[in-house]
């Protein structure tokens, strides 16, 4: 109800309605001035208010810094609380009317609004909910009833639901306002929600186990000791060919791997052992990839080519730095888009040769090939 008219209901003049809202200064007999708080609903049988949740003191302690045109992220910064969270308060606490933020009733409207639980918009809009049960009738999906009736309904908000409520009007118990049976106009036909499995809960990649990263020799990690190589492909055009690339961590030097059919598990496996099978022993030590699939036989790579291989965590290409590096720079040669499986051996030797020629500023302007010759004489 308006101001007004909880006034008249109650029976006192709106001056009088306005004090109890807001508070007021009253005068007694001794001719001083005394702060009286507004009227407080009765206290909830819920128990005390979470510390989450701004009280009452520290409203008022807003109140009086925003008096002194203090910014917002200071105020936070005093009251140990996010400068979201006090732009929030005021935003929707404030009196957008006046500009004035009133602390007294700013808790109690936060207090009103805090009950749970609450209403589902679709329980208590019945247009809204048969307009939204037409649409998954005839199959559309939640996200597109949700922009759609943003595009209908440019001016009216109350018409506006995101996916994310239409979804919980189907699935979640006690917030269900849709029939049941709609749920089979989803293109999952699922009556109910299946919950994405965490990290640890996830099916293992390959049917052989992985040995990861973490286990590899803590030799390869200061690149102090050669024969710790890193591997990767780059993709050409349509995802349809692929180059292998080796690069070794110590010294830079790149070896490239032929792929001139697919990149089948079977196909890199047996271009890896090709590839490596003419190193000497002392750069044999460890290979590091990522989890792609071409990789699924490594077990019998590692056996073949007496080479142990180790993989990345998910989304870590930064656990291959010198590998992503040299990937950027092949690029020069082996554009993106562009058909990968026209390339001949011979012509990524010479590229592979081109880039190990090139002097390298993380090897203090040597060659990975000049670098490389240096191992290997102090080896043997």
């Amino acid at each position: 109800m308006s101001s007004r008219a909880a006034c008249r209901v109650v029976g006192v003049s709106s001056r009088t309605g306005k004090r109890w809202r807001n508070g007021y200064t009253a005068y007694p007999r001794s001719g001083g001035k005394k702060w009286v708080p507004p009227v407080d609903p009765a206290p909830s049988s819920a128990g005390s208010v979470s510390a989450r949740y701004l009280s009452v003191d520290e409203r008022v302690y807003l109140a009086d810094r925003l008096r002194d045109d203090v910014s917002l992220r200071t105020i936070a910064t005093e009251m140990g609380r996010s400068p979201a969270t006090i732009s929030r308060e005021v935003r929707r606490n404030g009196n957008l009317a006046s500009g004035q933020y009133r602390p007294h009733t700013a808790h109690a409207a936060a207090q009103e609004r805090r009950p749970r639980p609450k209403p589902g918009k679709i329980a208590t809009n019945q247009r809204l909910r048969e307009i939204i049960q037409q649409r998954l009738e005839v199959k559309w999906s939640p996200e597109q009833i949700s922009q759609s009736l943003r595009q209908d309904f440019p001016d009216q908000p109350q018409m506006h639901a995101c996916h994310e409520t239409i979804y919980q009007a189907l699935y979640v118990q006690g917030r269900g306002q849709l029939r049941r049976e709609l749920v089979r106009a989803l293109r999952t036909g699922r009556a109910r929600r299946v919950p994405r499995r965490q990290t640890q809960q996830r099916h293992p990649r390959f049917t052989h186990p992985m040995v990861m990263l973490g286990d590899r020799p803590a030799e390869a990690d200061d690149r102090a000791v050669p024969g710790h190589w890193e591997g990767d492909l780059i993709i050409g055009k349509d995802v349809k060919s692929a180059i292998g690339t080796l690069v070794e961590r110590s010294t830079r030097y790149v070896m490239l791997v032929h792929l001139p059919g697919d990149r089948t598990a079977e196909t890199v496996r047996d271009a890896l052992i090709d590839t490596v099978k003419t190193l000497p022993a002392q750069l044999k030590r460890s290979l590091t990839w990522d989890q792609g699939s071409e990789m699924a036989l490594h077990h019998q790579f590692s056996i073949a080519a007496e080479l142990p291989v180790f993989f990345c965590d998910p989304h870590s290409p930064w656990q291959r730095g010198s590998n992503e590096n040299t990937n950027g720079l092949l690029r020069q040669y082996f554009p993106k888009g562009t058909d990968l499986s026209i390339h001949s051996r011979e012509h990524l030797d010479a590229v592979a040769a081109q880039l190990n020629a090139r002097p390298r500023k993380t090897l203090g302007w040597q060659t990975p090939a000049q670098r490389l010759a240096e191992v290997l004489s102090q080896a043997g």
